[in-house]
């Protein structure tokens, strides 16, 4: 069979579906159907129609699309169209984590599995509170116990819905922290005589400033590099055209 004569059937399944689909999970419902034996369509074959699929509704013709989410495709609304579908869910888009939930969702995410002792070292309070309502709200799940810590205690980690909720197919499609923090530019903060009140202070810095200024004038200063392994490396002034070989002691003879 043609992979165009099986994605009506794909497309019917995924919208259908409660749940999101795997390309698992329609490979074999697709082989049900069909009741094939011989000729059974091939995960390959599923993934090369899922991926025209998805091409079609990636169109701006349509207000929603079809995308891997939540261990599975779904169709999904376009960010474009969240601010009027939410007039129909009413206070659903207005609830909101609180700092201290979204703390421990993010710790659960990026150390998965985590005991509740665990989540409280790193974020140095009690967080039973937070655990219990990401809980109920099905973001995260009790997968097991440590069975290397005293007392066996449960172990957390993200759920089905977690990932739903994000967009994301699975937990290693979170942003890995170097990629964040090497967004994060930090800056110093400009401190000028004229940002102080005290007269006496601004006078001060600006003597200092005069005399910083007055010796930079004066004193040749090296150049600083840092080398792969972020050592300071100070090169010599280029200015300095002393010969340094006459600077280098006799040999003794003997």
């Amino acid at each position: 069979m043609e992979i165009s004569q099986i994605i009506p059937h794909i497309e019917v399944l995924i919208f259908a579906s409660e749940k999101p689909l795997s390309s698992l999970d329609i490979v074999e419902l697709i082989n049900n159907h069909f009741g094939f034996l011989e000729e059974r369509i091939m995960l390959d074959q599923v993934e090369s129609a899922l991926e025209g699929i998805r091409e079609k509704y990636a169109s701006e013709f349509y207000p929603f699309e079809v995308r891997e989410s939540g261990g599975g495709w779904q169709f999904l609304t376009k960010v474009a169209y969240h601010p009027t579908i939410a007039q129909l869910n009413g206070d659903k888009f207005l609830k909101r984590l609180s700092n201290a939930a979204l703390e421990t969702l993010a710790i659960i995410a990026y150390k998965q599995p985590i005991t509740k002792g665990e989540i409280e070292a790193i974020r140095g309070v009690n967080s039973d509170y937070s655990i219990q309502k990401l809980l109920e709200k099905e973001l995260v799940l009790i997968s097991g116990r440590n069975e290397n810590m005293p007392g066996k205690p449960l172990v957390y980690a993200t759920s089905k819905n977690f990932m739903d909720y994000f967009g994301i197919n699975s937990a290693e499609d979170l942003p890995k922290i170097r990629e964040v923090l090497a967004e994060q530019i930090v800056e110093g903060t400009l401190i000028n005589p004229e940002d102080f009140t005290d007269t006496q202070v601004a006078d001060a810095m600006t003597a200092n400033q005069e005399t910083e200024e007055n010796a930079a004038d004066t004193e040749p200063i090296s150049g600083i590099t840092v080398n792969e392994d972020g050592e300071l490396i100070i090169k010599p002034d280029e200015t300095d055209t002393t010969d340094r070989s006459e600077e280098t002691p006799e040999t003794d003879p003997r």
